[in-house]
């Protein structure tokens, strides 16, 4: 399950440790979303520094609810090259990462993203993770919009997650963060996120891929229905032969 803080992180400390006793008695395993108001490359220090402080209270309540990775979307380009964006977002996380013993048991998965006004390439989140020690978020349905429909393919995921164990190591996919869900795109990439059966998703296809590699960690669906995609998903790996 997903919690989302998409608009602000909680203060309440001891709701947290409830949500963390109930998902622990019921065996749920949670990741969080971050704020969207986040830039680790904005120009305005106040911010850049808001943009700090939101990612690591996301991080502290998410140590405290007793989830295990907090997705990120980190950056905007603003029009500048790649490579100086990175260095941005690096200096910013470097920051948080000094706070790591606040939240010692959460990762920080800076996400994919589907829109190329975004900083967050497989390349980049995979190079940005392996720096601090972290694994990243991997939205396969952004990197879908965001190649104007390529990445759909067994061939194509195959190769992500080669990418993935040779940058993060041959165990890595064994702990993954992923995001999955139909999706509308344009010549910018991402427009919305939609139903699997109302998009071009392959998603039988990329389950059998998950089952063969034998993948682990965490798949949220962000189906505009999450409820039922999330089940149509779940039945149709568990009935699938590995």
């Amino acid at each position: 399950m997903e919690i989302e803080w998409v608009q602000r992180v909680p203060d309440h400390a001891e709701r947290m440790r409830e949500i963390r006793e109930v998902a622990e008695e019921l065996k749920i395993t949670m990741t969080v979303h971050a704020p969207y108001y986040v830039n680790l490359n904005s120009p305005d220090k106040a911010k850049l520094t808001a943009s700090k402080q939101r990612i690591l209270k996301a991080l502290q309540m998410a140590e405290v609810a007793g989830a295990r990775s907090v997705c990120v979307h980190a950056a905007f380009y603003l029009g500048q090259e790649p490579d100086n964006v990175y260095k941005n977002v690096y200096s910013a996380l470097k920051d948080i990462m000094k706070e790591k013993k606040k939240f010692p048991n959460v990762n920080l998965a800076i996400e994919t993203m589907g829109k190329h006004s975004q900083f967050g390439t497989l390349d980049e989140a995979l190079r940005m993770s392996k720096e601090f020690g972290n694994y990243p978020c991997v939205d396969f349905a952004h990197l879908h919009a965001r190649s104007h429909g390529k990445l759909n393919t067994a061939e194509e995921w195959n190769a992500m997650l080669d990418q993935y164990q040779e940058i993060l190591g041959k165990d890595s996919i064994k702990e993954m963060h992923i995001h999955y869900s139909g999706i509308n795109y344009g010549p910018s990439g991402e427009r919305n996120h939609l139903r699997l059966e109302h998009s071009d998703a392959n998603w039988k296809e990329f389950l059998k891929v998950l089952k063969k590699r034998k993948v682990g960690g965490v798949l949220v669906c962000e189906s505009p229905n999450v409820e039922l995609d999330t089940i149509l998903l779940a039945k149709t790996f568990v009935q699938m032969e590995s």
